[in-house]
C-alpha cells in the first residue's frame, strides 16, 4: 500500500512563509528565520478567528456599499445620484456595456464569490471537513489571485472622473459608498492574507 504522506510539521520542521527556508522546530513557540529574520510560526496564531472577524466585517459593510449612493453627477445643473447597481444600469443604457460589465463583475460578482468562497474554506477548516481538500486549496489560490484586481471598478470610476473633468459643464462627486466598498475590498484581502492555508491540510486522513 505504501507509506502515508507525513507533513513537515509532524516531522518537527517549520517553513518560513517569506523565503520558504525549512527550519527544524525546537521547544520555542516562535523561531526566527536565519535567512530573512522573519518570525516563523508552526501556524499563524489565531489565524482562523482573525479571518472570520475580517470576513464578517466585510459582509456587514457590503450591504450599505451597494445600497448607498456611490457618486453624484452634476451636468448642466441637473443632479443625478447613483448606487453601484443603478450606475451599472445607466452605463448599459447609454451604450457603455463593456464598462458596465466590468463594474458588475468587479463590484458585485467578484466580491460575493470571494466572500462566500472564503467563508466555505473557513467553515471547512473549523468543522474539519475532509472532502474536496484539493478543491479548497485551488479556491484559496484563486481568491488570492483575484485579490489584486479587487480595485478594478474604483479604477474605472477614477477614469470616468478624469473624463468628466474635461467637460466644463459637468462635475462628479464621490459618495460614501465608494469608501465603504474600498473597505470591503481591503477587509476581504486581509481576511485571505491572515488565513493560514496550511490549516486546510491539517488533520486530514491521507
Amino acid at each position: 500500500m505504501g507509506n502515508k504522506p507525513v507533513s513537515a510539521l509532524r516531522q518537527a520542521y517549520l517553513c518560513c512563509r517569506v523565503c520558504h527556508k525549512t527550519l527544524p522546530q525546537n521547544a520555542q513557540e516562535v523561531v526566527q528565520c536565519p535567512r530573512c529574520h522573519t518570525q516563523v510560526y508552526a501556524r499563524i496564531p489565531h489565524s482562523l478567528a482573525q479571518s472570520w472577524a475580517l470576513l464578517i466585517s466585510s459582509f456587514i459593510l457590503y450591504i450599505p456599499a451597494n445600497v448607498l449612493p456611490i457618486m453624484t453627477l452634476n451636468k448642466a445643473g441637473v443632479m443625478r445620484t447613483d448606487t453601484i447597481i443603478s450606475g451599472i444600469i445607466n452605463l448599459a443604457n447609454i451604450g457603455m456595456q463593456p464598462i458596465a460589465l466590468i463594474v458588475f463583475i468587479a463590484s458585485i460578482l467578484v466580491p460575493l464569490l470571494k466572500m462566500f468562497g472564503l467563508a466555505l474554506i473557513l467553515l471547512a477548516v473549523q468543522f474539519n471537513w475532509q472532502r474536496n481538500v484539493c478543491l479548497r486549496t485551488k479556491m484559496y489560490r484563486m481568491i488570492e489571485y483575484v485579490g489584486r484586481w479587487s480595485m478594478l471598478d474604483i479604477f474605472v470610476i477614477s477614469i470616468l472622473l478624469g473624463i468628466v473633468k474635461f467637460d466644463k459643464v459637468a462635475s462628479v462627486d464621490i459618495e460614501p459608498a465608494a469608501l465603504l466598498f474600498e473597505s470591503v475590498v481591503l477587509l476581504t484581502m486581509f481576511a485571505a492574507l491572515r488565513f493560514d492555508s496550511r490549516l486546510i491540510w491539517d488533520d486530514i486522513n491521507e
